[in-house]
């Protein structure tokens, strides 16, 4: 399980639902590419009410604009590797918002290591049965 803990840096991509990339869920697309990536996790968050740079409301009271309710996607790890990650975020995210922000990590655990042979983060996996430590 890889260690992360202390000064952070937070990532968060505000998009909308409907959003897409190549025909898949864009929110979905960058939890993907962050996982390819190796980062120590993303979470995606969807909201009840919000509205953006467009100024119009978009909310879970009004049915027909409930179909695109506002996407959170926060992502924490070391500076560095969310820097490095920034690039991947490129021509995405045509509409939405971008942040970043310090944070301190007091506590990362995981039910166990993860089971995907051949591809580890480099940062200090254990190893399971009959798998080599990476």
């Amino acid at each position: 399980m890889s260690r992360l803990g202390g000064p952070a840096l937070r990532l968060t991509v505000l998009v909308g639902e409907s959003d897409r990339w190549h025909h898949r869920p864009l929110y979905s697309e960058i939890v993907h590419r962050a996982r390819v990536a190796g980062l120590a996790g993303a979470s995606v968050f969807r909201g009840i009410e919000g509205f953006g740079a467009s100024s119009l409301v978009h909310t879970t009271r009004l049915l027909s604009l409930s179909e695109d309710l506002p996407v959170a996607v926060v992502i924490v790890d070391e500076e560095e590797r969310v820097r490095a990650f920034l690039p991947q975020l490129d021509g995405m995210v045509a509409e939405g918002l971008v942040l970043l922000d310090g944070c301190e990590v007091v506590t990362y655990a995981g039910r166990g290591p993860a089971r995907d042979p051949g591809r580890g983060s480099g940062r200090g996996e254990t190893a399971g049965p009959g798998e080599t430590a990476q």
